[in-house]
């Protein structure tokens, strides 16, 4: 495993402990918090193990698209 792998990794790590931390407060928040940490998460499996960083920017558009998307509707849905 290169460095930037293991950074990576032990960056999963800590946002999954924070999400596990912040979900259980009573913060109003929570839910886009939560939300806002699988995204961060996402975006790095996707851009350094699943070597996204090196795919046609069609493809970077259309990851960013969905995850918008997918948190509008979940927003939306729990609103």
């Amino acid at each position: 495993m290169t460095k930037q792998n293991i950074s990576t990794w032990i960056l999963l790590l800590v946002l999954t402990i924070i999400a596990g931390l912040v979900s259980s407060t009573s913060l109003t928040y929570v839910i886009p918090l939560i939300l806002l940490l699988a995204v961060l998460k996402f975006i790095g499996v996707a851009f350094n193990f699943m070597e996204m960083k090196k795919a046609h920017v069609f493809w970077k558009v259309l990851l960013i698209g969905y995850l918008v998307v997918f948190c509008g509707i979940v927003l939306a849905i729990n609103s």
